[in-house]
């Protein structure tokens, strides 16, 4: 096990353990317990960092309304599921997601169910990309839809209650919500046992009668290996949430900004890489650039990109998305070693800060998790000279280079910050850096050598949570602001900054997901009072200031001697008009440090 993730591990470990004792077997726990992060048979989701999204149903153009002749094109046209599979190879897939039954493609089951009620095939496409894939190494999951609102969308009723009630022996109109839910419940049920190698499920929001049907509780009883993803909602049962296209962040590609999953929580983005956000097969021009940044990104937050795509009837994809499958393969074979087993830096896993660089470029950074003193840059958008800086995050660098060369380049560190120098060679989408460091962080107060208070915390969340070192427990204000936290490090020293790891279970910015209203809920105007003794106080604040919204560690400098430093909380970002978000302040972790390591190197 790496360094990295072994104090997640154990946390998580503990957990599951302690639930066991209580509760004897772990599905004997009460409904919609959270789902660990490192429950076995999950590693290949915690791995993976690119799934295909496959869109492709009797909807596909041109629009199918009988499932035979339909079937018959598809068989026709030479579909293969390898095809599919070598195609998610080249995006360094490590899963697919087959959406056939599909509310906006026809509710087609691609395989030979022995329930009726909507479109089902005789040939066993599902076990063909399953057996495929499991060949190459790679996961099918199964996306189920909760939704039976677009049944006749395009005028032709793609549902069949009479022959469903017909098979239940009761009436079910599947044109409800609940009638559907009883249908989809039993397709669950239906590929549960007929597939073992089908890896999970992607669920497109929950149905009431899944959930009070005990589905998902089902499923972690008759197959506890198996993934449950959900879609735009967090469902503590699940083990992955996925936030479906996301827009209007800055720069346009960073994903994370718009996501409200903390770690060690898992997550993914799921978009298109271009048009319409459902496919139908049609051959859309493909945005290269944004696509391949969003996968940058989210490797830089440790969220997973599922990328979507749509096949034509014949399983191959249109000429543009095919050419660019081509091309990224290409690409990202180029960064992949930057990718490939590393977390997101500047969360709970360490690293340099990520965002907006001082002169409008934007890096993300990822860190190696079996060698966390190896960290890479990801400049994603250029700085406007041939210099990049970025906190450093109290890590002593040792050297950089330029990942895809090798050739060594010019750093300086000092006053908090890393400055790389010489950079010529420059990638349209992503230049690497690989940084060395050293293996410890000693600038940084040990948790043993401080402890804080608050003004306010809600119960089960004390401000203790800010300094004990484990960023999966936190503190919570209670829906107070102003609040102040006061950090007392046992003696007067010198106090470099502080570094504020914030929960990031917001987005940065003002935003509407499907009809709901969120909100940033970090810190936005704040100051910072020093003190000797905890009694007399600085009567004007060491910093003051506006702090950005935005994801992974953010830095306050103080540059003062001192044992106390007292954090006041004047505001945070969220409008009260989003009541979800607003005054509610929730902080994973406060570093302090003591001096900012200084040194540099030759290029």
């Amino acid at each position: 096990m790496s360094a990295l993730n072994r104090r997640s591990f154990l946390t998580s470990a503990v957990a599951v353990s302690a639930a066991l004792t209580l509760g004897g077997a772990l599905d004997s726990l009460p409904a919609y317990a959270a789902a660990p992060a490192n429950r076995p048979g999950r590693a290949w989701l915690r791995d993976a960092r690119i799934g295909l999204f496959l869109h492709w149903g009797m909807r596909t153009v041109p629009e199918y309304t009988d499932v035979e002749a339909w079937e018959a094109r598809v068989t026709g046209d030479g579909w293969s599921a390898g095809y599919w599979v070598d195609e998610a190879i080249k995006l360094h897939a490590s899963y697919l997601v087959l959406a056939s039954f599909h509310s906006r493609l026809g509710y087609a089951r691609t395989w030979p169910s022995r329930i009726p009620g909507s479109p089902r095939t005789q040939r066993d496409f599902l076990g063909e990309l399953i057996a495929a894939a499991k060949d190459k190494g790679l996961k099918v999951v199964l996306y189920m839809t909760d939704d039976p609102q677009w049944h006749n969308e395009s005028g032709f009723e793609y549902l069949d209650s009479a022959a469903y009630s017909a098979h239940k022996g009761q009436s079910v109109d599947l044109t409800t919500r609940d009638g559907f839910g009883m249908f989809s419940y039993d397709n669950f049920v239906e590929v549960m046992a007929d597939y073992p190698d089908l890896a999970g499920f992607w669920i497109d929001n929950d149905n009431a009668y899944w959930e009070q049907s005990g589905l998902y509780e089902r499923i972690r009883r008759e197959r506890p290996e198996m993934t449950l993803s959900n879609n735009n909602e967090d469902t503590p049962i699940m083990d992955m949430v996925s936030h479906e296209q996301k827009s209007g962040m800055l720069p346009d590609y960073d994903y994370a900004a718009a996501t409200w999953t903390p770690l060690p929580r898992l997550a993914e983005g799921c978009f298109t890489t271009a048009g319409r956000w459902w496919y139908n097969g049609t051959d859309n021009t493909v945005n290269e650039a944004l696509t391949l940044r969003r996968i940058i990104s989210n490797c830089g937050a440790s969220i997973r990109s599922l990328v979507a795509e749509g096949a034509q009837h014949g399983g191959r994809f249109p000429a543009r998305t095919e050419a660019f499958n081509n091309a990224a393969k290409t690409w990202l074979d180029g960064v992949w070693g930057s990718l490939r087993g590393t977390e997101g830096g500047g969360y709970l896993y360490g690293g340099l800060q990520p965002g907006r660089l001082p002169d409008d470029g934007f890096v993300t950074v990822t860190v190696d998790r079996d060698d966390p003193t190896t960290q890479y840059l990801h400049i994603t958008t250029r700085p406007s000279g041939d210099t990049v800086e970025v906190r450093d995050n109290a890590h002593t660098v040792r050297r950089v280079e330029d990942f895809r060369t090798g050739r060594r380049l010019a750093f300086e560190q000092r006053d908090g910050c890393l400055t790389v120098s010489g950079i010529t060679r420059w990638d349209p989408y992503d230049t690497v850096l690989k940084i060395r460091t050293a293996p410890r962080r000693t600038v940084l107060i040990p948790p043993d050598g401080i402890t804080a208070t608050a003004t306010s915390s809600a119960s089960g969340f004390p401000a203790a949570n800010l300094v004990d070192g484990d960023f999966t427990t936190y503190w919570d204000a209670g829906d107070t602001i102003p609040v102040s936290v006061t950090l007392d490090v046992g003696r007067v020293r010198h106090l470099a900054y502080l570094a504020l790891n914030q929960r990031e279970w917001s987005p940065t910015q003002n935003r509407e997901t499907f009809g709901r209203k969120e909100d940033s809920a970090r810190i936005k105007d704040y100051r910072v009072f020093t003190s000797d003794d905890g009694v007399t106080w600085s009567q004007e604040p060491v910093a003051a200031g506006v702090l950005e919204s935005a994801k992974g560690v953010r830095f306050i400098d103080l540059g003062v001697r001192c044992r106390y430093a007292r954090l006041d909380v004047d505001s945070t970002w969220a409008a009260e008009t989003v009541p979800a978000f607003y005054r509610k302040l929730r902080i994973d972790h406060v570093g302090v440090a003591t001096h900012h390591p200084r040194g540099g190197g030759r290029g």
